[in-house]
């Protein structure tokens, strides 16, 4: 007797009114993503309930493809990757290291799902108490490290000092400036102490840095690669690719889906886009806009676009000379049409933005007031304010830093001639650009994912001590607002306080917030997904452990 017999006699008494056959096709239709019910004997199901091969068959697939399949490889293209990457969680820098090392091989406290909420990950449950200023975590029970050794709130606790050590290199350090203590409370429980309240702590715990590492002799152990994701490392070649196997003792039952997955480093556009054509690779991030129509028309190919948080920028380091003048970077946001390059460069793909690093859709956000636009007027205005009647910069950029960044800086340069700014455009490599250029060099081109909290945003890039403050501006009346805002319990005195921040980013600080950027990347229809996640790129890094291959 088949599964689909044994399923129809067990329910047969509470079904309604329709034929043996139709019935039968509807509980195999339920089966499909089991696997339990094959290509061949659907057809015949079908047939036998008046549908036509084809009908029968488009039925079948449709269906495979909307629930999740066990086994397969996939291979994805990732707009990053450099030779200088690392599996070292302090850095991190971009999606390939992103995906890869955070997503798909380790696993945080907490994850954001995909309507941007808070949800336990390593992690069973969370509350907090004492003013949110003691927030205690529950471990899963089972869960389990690559080397085979079980999960315990030592190994939490040694993970986050990792990043909270005096001499840490991690990105992830400011985030934890506010935990005064956090210990272990018997061997599946985590207690964090804060200086004062967060009640956004939870989002905190849950970045692509703050992975869980296996504690050895007291220290965080990055190095062997053991982690508790749903992949195991098999190869990693920097700059080139990261090959990960299945992991078969993951705590989330059922997942992975996929038994391999290899993500490449393909930094080129125009052979990221080559890839996906020819078959060579299952999916690719940051798909070309200017060639997105000819790839909607490829009947094999399916194009996601996720409206997130993320946003394109300009930082200005403020240290260094002519940046060091406010009056300056005033001029340099009156000097560029944010709309002409959301127009022209991203298509109808991205929204102007504001020199304001807050989604519109992020709880708190204010826009500044007034709009930053195109106007050569107000832009001499503030040169000769600085003393200046023209000035001569560089602009540093690479399309590693986002897709069109090279022509936005040619559409940059020209409206910026028209006020009396000659920026001079330095195309920088590729595959070195976020060690040799971000950070480094006094202007260039950058991107940012965004973050689900307006305080996470803002303590990672803004915050005077962040080591990825890209514009390095230090503003007091900024940071004494930072610190006030994360531990305010009414909502009311909060939103004011994050309004004032917004206002301050726009009038002082040494970050150009370009447009918010769609999420658009492009995939194989053999290469299936649920809801996708708004908060990072490759459906909030978790692609790997979340997706499956369908039916072709």
């Amino acid at each position: 007797m088949t599964t689909v017999e044994k399923r129809t006699r067990k329910i047969r008494n509470g079904r309604t009114a329709m034929s043996e056959s139709e019935y039968k096709l509807r509980i195999a239709k339920g089966l499909i993503g089991s696997g339990k019910v094959s290509r061949r004997d659907f057809i015949h199901l079908g047939l036998a309930a008046g549908l036509t091969v084809v009908a029968a068959d488009q039925l079948f697939v449709t269906a495979a493809r909307a629930e999740p399949q066990q086994g397969g490889f996939a291979k994805l293209g990732m707009a990053h990757g450099a030779t200088t990457d690392s599996i070292d969680p302090a850095g991190y820098p971009d999606t390939f290291s992103q995906t890869a090392f955070s997503g798909a091989m380790s696993n945080s406290l907490t994850e954001v799902d995909a309507k941007g909420g808070i949800q336990p990950d390593l992690a069973e449950s969370f509350e907090s108490s004492n003013g949110a200023k003691t927030w205690v975590f529950k471990l899963r029970k089972g869960a389990t490290f690559h080397n085979g050794k079980s999960v315990t709130a030592d190994d939490v606790v040694t993970s986050m000092r990792y990043h909270m050590g005096a001499d840490t290199k991690s990105a992830a350090k400011p985030l934890l400036a506010s935990v005064k203590d956090i210990k272990a409370d018997g061997p599946e429980t985590v207690v964090f102490t804060l200086e004062s309240g967060n009640a956004d702590f939870p989002y905190i715990m849950s970045d692509y840095h703050l992975v869980i590492m296996p504690s050895v002799d007291g220290k965080a152990d990055w190095a062997s690669g053991a982690r508790t994701g749903a992949f195991v490392l098999e190869n990693f070649q920097p700059g080139v690719s990261a090959k990960l196997k299945r992991n078969p003792n993951y705590f989330k039952n059922g997942k992975p889906y996929l038994d391999e997955v290899e993500f490449v480093a393909i930094t080129d556009l125009a052979a990221r886009m080559a890839a996906l054509s020819t078959g060579e690779v299952d999916y690719i991030g940051r798909a070309d806009l200017k060639t997105l129509g000819m790839l909607k028309r490829n009947p094999k190919i399916d194009i996601i676009e996720i409206t997130g948080y993320g946003h394109y920028t300009l930082p200005m380091n403020v240290t260094m000379a002519p940046f060091d003048n406010p009056d300056v970077r005033m001029a340099m946001k009156w000097a560029i049409n944010r709309q002409e390059i959301a127009d022209k460069i991203f298509l109808g793909h991205a929204t102007v933005a504001n020199d304001d690093p807050i989604a519109p859709a992020i709880k708190f956000y204010k826009n500044p007031e007034p709009q930053h636009s195109f106007d050569p007027d107000k832009a001499r205005h503030y040169l000769k304010k600085a003393g200046l009647e023209k000035l001569k910069v560089d602009l540093s950029v690479a399309d590693a830093a986002f897709a069109g960044a090279v022509d936005a800086a040619a559409l940059i340069r020209e409206t910026a001639a028209q006020c009396g700014i000659e920026v001079n455009v330095v195309r920088e490599a590729e595959d070195a650009y976020w060690d040799n250029v971000w950070l480094k060099k006094p202007w260039c081109a950058s991107y940012w994912s965004g973050r689900a909290t307006a305080d996470w945003m803002f303590t990672q890039a803004f915050a005077a001590e962040s080591s990825w403050n890209e514009s390095f501006w230090k503003n007091p009346r900024f940071n004494e607002l930072l610190v006030q805002a994360r531990a305010e319990t009414d909502d009311a005195k909060r939103a004011a306080m994050y309004a004032e921040m917004q206002q301050l980013t726009h009038d002082d600080g040494g970050t150009i917030v370009l447009v918010f950027n769609n999420f658009v990347s492009a995939k194989s229809k053999k290469l299936a997904h649920g809801d996708v996640a708004p908060n990072w790129e490759n459906d909030g890094l978790k692609m790997a452990e979340r997706w499956w291959m369908a039916v072709a």
